[in-house]
């Protein structure tokens, strides 16, 4: 009874997406007027799109992160993420060398902080917001959420994130970084600028996803490997590591979106059953 309660539920959900039409809004400004006056790389840099289940109520947000070695890339909101049923945000922040870090952390904050404050507007639940993104884009996820300070001058908790999901996140000081502190990126770093430097028991739960150890740029699976191990021993049980074997750095986020969609799926599962 149970198995065929779950498969007719799962019928009624893909029957609900296929019905429902979808939205977009382009190019909102994330931080208020006040502070985009004042800088126009700001007011021209810091907008986000949102795709988005038109008249639904209550769905989950993933954020997503664009990648680009922090010096490079543009908002975007991927196709395989768009119509399955949750609201999708694509960010835009500064870049290196305009700015130099912590700036893109702290665009990534406020894009965050946006999606908490406004994203009811849109159908969506504030308890149910997911952090992605691809290369640099999964580092700013990272840093946002281990990291509580840069959420906190929101007046928000970084634990209210339900889940991150990076790909092949930069778990050390992002080499972008270490160049403007005139470092090359075959040095490793860990500093304040690193996901590792934050690790901590009570974070949200995390799934690690990155290419092959054998293809990936510079030491990323390793170092995912090296976070996913810390986070443990710190005392937090809900960090997992995916290495998509035969995949390199920039090929490994087709295959990994169907990965990022079960896990969001599954986490929201269990928020409901709660």
């Amino acid at each position: 009874m149970r198995k065929l309660f779950l498969f007719l539920f799962a019928l009624i959900v893909v029957s609900a997406n296929a019905q429902q039409t979808y939205t977009t809004q382009t190019n909102i400004p994330y931080y208020p007027e006040s502070v985009a006056a004042n800088d126009p790389y700001i007011k021209s840099q810091c907008l986000l799109d949102i795709h988005y289940p038109k008249g639904a109520k209550n769905v989950a947000t993933i954020v997503w992160f664009h990648g680009g070695g922090l010096t490079a890339g543009r908002k975007e909101i991927p196709k395989a993420l768009q119509e399955k049923g949750y609201a999708i945000i694509g960010v835009g922040y500064r870049l290196s060398p305009k700015v130099k870090g912590p700036a893109y952390i702290d665009d990534a904050a406020a894009a965050v902080a946006w999606a908490f404050k406004h994203i009811a507007e849109y159908g969506g639940d504030p308890k149910l917001i997911f952090v992605s993104g691809h290369s640099a884009g999964g580092y700013l996820g990272m840093m946002l959420t281990l990291d509580k300070s840069y959420l906190a001058r929101y007046d928000l908790d970084a634990n209210r994130i339900a889940g991150l999901i990076p790909f092949s996140g930069q778990a050390i000081t992002h080499f972008t970084i270490r160049q403007e502190q005139g470092i090359k990126d075959t040095q490793p770093t860990i500093d304040k600028y690193s996901p590792l430097y934050h690790v901590r028991a009570d974070a949200p739960p995390m799934l690690l996803i990155t290419g092959d150890a054998e293809m990936e740029l510079l030491g990323r699976y390793e170092e995912n490997a090296y976070l996913n191990r810390m986070m443990k021993l710190a005392g937090h049980q809900r960090t997992r590591l995916f290495q998509l074997q035969g995949y390199d750095h920039g090929g490994m986020a087709e295959p990994a979106f169907p990965l990022l969609l079960k896990e969001v799926a599954a986490r929201l599962k269990e928020l409901m059953s709660k």
